[in-house]
């Protein structure tokens, strides 16, 4: 996936989006049925009878899977990887990322990768480069792909070669950037979100064929359980957001794999905008790579982690660090904090690792389907669901129109565990952009958040909202902040009870006074808002 680009080049946001998610190969099979997977259930990552494991991920989770394999070869037995060029292309350089390892203007100096590789093995800080001779590597490269041109792929399939790899190279599609699957919403050329494309072929089985040696047909992929887990446990320090990865991860363990069979992990690691909490994106990677088809009849967990977006033009579009971004110098090599986090999750379905401390605490993200602002006139009349979400965020204050904007978000208060008394709570909202002061305006204003135990009205937002009543009003503040995140003061005791412990819960942030004129902020446009519940 794309990192930022430097202003010099173009702007990052931009840029960032161009460099997606990658594509896949063909081996055309039956259609499948595509029938739904199963919803997440919360759980931890168990130790399974695991022989062998393999990575696989598209663009910046292709560049991730390679970094994985090469790294750790001598726990990854082979990866395959779309959209993606040779191991640290980059070299921590951004420039370079962009010129040479998506584009061509710059020489990507295949040989000193060659030799850089060479030399971190010789000083531990990779495994043995020995180990690579004869691993299975699926790589795969789309004629319409103008994202990370043909070269760049070319360059990986040299590399691997030159270290003895069994490549197995498709270039005989006309796809786009994008992951390539027969349950793909799009046209097999299309580079466009959700970036799962169908080109009538059946990729996952061409790479998994290459790297298991052969494989059974797909099943419905609905015979395991989806397990969703806390990501924290696994990250350098406890917490995943420093290191632009999301607060929970997934893996699909089919029933025989859980019931003792001897299985195999793939690694499979999603592009940028693919992540789970990237713009209410969700499981639709998880859901839609086919992979757990191929899983439920080969014995197969799939580990799917997920990078998160930053709150900074670090790292916009939650891509996996592969040129260094958030100042990980190690970040392709071991000590890398992805690659670490990534290897802790690996060790505990193999049941080597130690297993993490029982968590405390929960943190929820914000449902962005049923997120959304309403504004109206002081005394709330005229009252209508405001569009700019997209293009700003959510509103708070008064805006230029005149309007007085109330913001509502929801959040599934099922997922925080029963049994457990919650010990206290608080919301945490990153701004994106404002004008003028609206907690000084009148001096001492409050913004002030309401609690709904449900929803206020339908939990699609709508203008009922900006008035509708709370189950409690005023249940904590959010004092005055100009930039990046704040934190709310703890929700009353009265706000805890109200928490649906069985469903929804619904909160609208406020000023309890309307601003006398232009003042507001908009919260949530690149970071969701969430809800943090400690409990003992």
């Amino acid at each position: 996936m794309r990192p930022p680009r430097p202003a010099r080049l173009r702007g990052p946001r931009r840029l960032a989006a161009l460099l997606l998610c990658a594509a896949a190969a063909l081996f055309p099979t039956a259609v499948p049925a595509g029938a739904a997977a199963p919803p997440p259930v919360p759980g931890t990552l168990q130790g399974y009878d695991i022989g062998s494991v393999f990575s696989a991920g598209v663009s910046s989770g292709g560049y991730m899977a390679t970094q994985l394999h090469v790294a750790y070869s001598g726990t990854f037995e082979g990866s395959a990887v779309f959209a993606s060029g040779p191991y640290d292309c980059a070299r921590g350089q951004l420039a370079t990322a962009l010129n040479a390892c998506m584009d061509t203007v710059q020489n990507l100096q295949l040989t000193a990768l060659e030799q850089a590789t060479r030399d971190r093995s010789a000083r531990g800080q990779i495994d043995p480069v020995e180990n690579l001779a004869g691993d299975p590597v699926y790589a795969f490269s789309g004629s319409a792909d103008t994202t990370v041109k043909r070269p760049v792929v070319d360059a990986l399939s040299d590399y691997y070669g030159r270290f003895g790899a069994r490549v197995h190279y498709d270039r005989s599609t006309a796809a786009g950037h994008a992951w390539i699957t027969p349950l793909g919403p799009n046209s097999c050329g299309a580079t466009q979100t959700p970036f799962l494309n169908k080109c009538g072929t059946d990729a996952e089985g061409a790479l998994l064929g290459h790297l298991l040696g052969s494989v059974a047909a797909p099943g419905s992929g609905t015979g395991g359980s989806l397990i969703r887990f806390d990501q924290n446990a696994y990250a350098p320090g406890g917490s995943a957001s420093a290191i632009s990865m999301g607060a929970e991860g997934f893996a699909y363990v089919p029933r025989s794999c859980s019931d003792g069979a001897r299985c195999r992990l793939l690694v499979a690691l999603h592009g940028c905008k693919q992540g789970y909490t990237y713009q209410g994106f969700g499981t639709r990677f998880v859901e839609g790579a086919y992979l757990n088809e191929y899983a439920d009849t080969n014995d197969m967990i799939v580990l799917y982690p997920q990078a998160a977006a930053t709150g900074t033009l670090e790292n916009p579009n939650g891509c996996w660090n592969w040129w260094g971004y958030l100042g990980d110098t190690a970040y392709a090599r071991h000590g890398g904090k992805q690659i670490e986090a990534v290897m802790g999750m690996v060790r505990a379905l193999r049941g080597t690792g130690t297993p993490p401390p029982s968590s405390d605490r929960t943190v929820l993200s914000s449902t962005d389907a049923e997120d959304g602002y309403v504004k109206a006139a002081a005394d709330g009349s005229g009252a209508a669901v405001g569009t700019l979400e997209d293009l700003s965020g959510l509103a708070l204050g008064r805006g230029t129109d005149g309007k007085v904007n109330r913001t509502v978000v929801s959040f599934d208060t099922s997922r925080i565990p029963a049994g457990r008394e919650i010990a206290r709570a608080w919301l945490t909202v990153t701004r994106s952009s404002g004008s003028g002061d609206p907690w000084a305006s009148p001096a001492g204003n409050r913004l002030l958040v309401d609690v709904r135990t449900g929803c206020f009205g339908g939990c699609a937002v709508e203008p009922a909202d900006w008035s509708a009543p709370a189950s409690v009003a005023g249940g904590a503040r959010i004092d005055a902040f100009s930039s990046g995140s704040a934190v709310s003061a703890d929700l009353s005791a009265e706000a805890v009870a109200a928490l649906n412990r069985g469903g929804t819960t619904q909160f609208r942030l406020g000023f309890a006074s309307a601003p006398a004129g232009t003042a507001y902020l908009f919260v949530n446009r690149d970071t969701p808002v969430t809800l943090t519940v400690e409990y003992r």
